[in-house]
């Protein structure tokens, strides 16, 4: 719909200043043959600024409103840069602003119009019992049968309740709720096989321990967590609660990093990796030979590692110990001086030279330059178990290079581990451009005077 609504638009404009008269008398103008081609370069160039600022983001069940007052935003970006291009220095003044006054207009309306239409359909689907979200409910007995009537009142907010979690063994004289019901241990289970897309926590102010526990259960899912506040707070104005859907919840654990990044962020990983591969192509055909012909074995070691949202990927390195050196040990972690080196494994490891072949994992998307590193299933598994939010690290792309990874030393106990995690999780909380831009200066200063292990 959006290309559509743009390519009217852009149709309008050529009119307008070339046909219709309205606007400054064209310096050039366009030919039948190429009038098409201008249309479809300035459609693409709008849909690539709308998918940078996250415009194709799921908005499920959103506010209309809210979507349209984003458009009017990132389209006057759109402008200018276009301004900035092309109209500074071949237009005067009144000219670039008629223009582009019109421009700025005939694609707010039409694309606005557009979505429009778009979102009203979904809606009406959604109202008549198409594409909800199947939803899952937490919290204490007395709360969870009021939480489902109020949930009912909202149909447009899509949310389909097929099971709740009941946190105390009092059934009370209520009717039974809609769908199953479940032991809190039972939650990540439940997620998988039920298809959970949302998760409705509602707990008190004093239940810090069992939020903790079900953000902790819930977390490295493919699920959107709303915490539903105490409503004697909503109906005393005690606290300050976000209307979504219709209804007064409150996200949980919401994105890191705002659209334009994470988009750029991915710009940044794609063209830096691909011009290190390119670049270096030479030096790392050597280092492949030279692994061969130093020890036996591959030159590239590929092991099963979690990346976002739990998924299994197989990461690349240089080899750098022998092969088989797990083989009658089991997983277990690298230490100083570790036997299983090889000599030239251990200079890969100290110049961080081995995680090259990882700019491979980088371009098909399975990591980052900067992020937590991923971690076999083995550990994670274990590591889950013992160390409180662990899990809170699949919420990013794993990276070949990290604020753990310059702030501490490479894992060699259970403690370490601890210590990285509490690194990743305020990497995570403060993700930014800057952020990665300092990691990645401290890691190439680290693998310059070889300081890795």
């Amino acid at each position: 719909m959006d290309a559509v609504a743009l390519a009217w638009a852009n149709q309008l404009w050529i009119w307008a200043r070339f046909d219709w008269g309205w606007l400054t008398p064209p310096v050039y103008s366009p030919t039948p043959e190429s009038t098409p081609v201008i249309i479809l370069l300035m459609a693409g160039y709008w849909l690539m600024v709308f998918m940078f600022y996250g415009l194709y983001r799921e908005r499920y069940a959103a506010s209309r409103f809210d979507e349209l007052v984003t458009i009017a935003k990132v389209v006057t970006i759109g402008i200018l840069v276009l301004f900035f291009l092309f109209f500074i220095d071949s237009l005067d003044a009144y000219s670039a602003r008629t223009n582009l006054v019109f421009y700025w207009g005939a694609i707010i309306v039409l694309v606005s119009a557009g979505r429009i239409v778009v979102r009203s359909f979904q809606k009406a689907l959604i109202l008549r019992g198409k594409g909800l979200h199947r939803t899952l409910i937490v919290g204490w007995s007395d709360v969870l049968d009021s939480l489902y009537e109020e949930v009912a009142r909202y149909p447009e907010a899509g949310l389909d309740i097929v099971g709740a979690i009941r946190l105390s063994s009092e059934q009370g004289d209520s009717e039974p709720l809609k769908g199953d019901q479940y032991r809190v241990e039972e939650l990540p289970t439940i997620i998988d096989e039920l298809e959970i897309r949302d998760v409705l926590i509602a707990l008190g102010p004093n239940d810090g321990d069992q939020l903790m526990e079900v953000l902790r259960l819930c977390d490295g899912k493919a699920v959107s967590l709303k915490l539903v506040p105490d409503f004697y707070s909503i109906i005393g104005g005690m606290a300050r609660t976000e209307h979504m859907y219709g209804l007064p919840l409150i996200e949980v654990l919401p994105e890191p990093m705002q659209a334009w990044e994470q988009s750029f962020k991915r710009l940044i990983d794609f063209f830096f990796s691909l011009t290190v591969l390119v670049i270096g192509l030479p030096v790392w055909v050597l280092i492949a030979i030279l692994v061969r012909l130093t020890s036996s074995g591959p030159a590239i070691y590929r092991q099963k590692r979690i990346g976002q949202k739990g998924r299994e990927f197989t990461m690349l390195k240089f080899r750098t110990m022998n092969q088989d050196a797990e083989a009658s040990t089991g997983p277990v972690w690298a230490k100083e001086d570790d036997p299983r080196f090889t000599g030239l494994g251990k200079w890969l490891r100290k110049t961080r030279l081995d995680e090259v072949p990882q700019f491979l994992n980088v371009l098909k998307g399975e990591m980052s330059l900067v992020g937590p590193r991923p971690e076999r299933p083995f550990f994670v598994e274990k590591l889950a178990k013992e160390i409180p939010l662990y899990s809170r690290r699949h919420r990013v792309k794993p990276g070949i290079t990290g604020w753990a990874q310059v702030k501490w030393k490479y894992d060699s106990s259970l403690e370490d581990v601890q210590q990285k995690v509490k690194y990743d999780l305020f990497y995570i909380e403060n993700m930014s451009l800057r952020r990665d831009l300092q990691i990645m200066f401290r890691t190439v200063y680290t693998a310059v005077r070889g300081g890795g292990r």
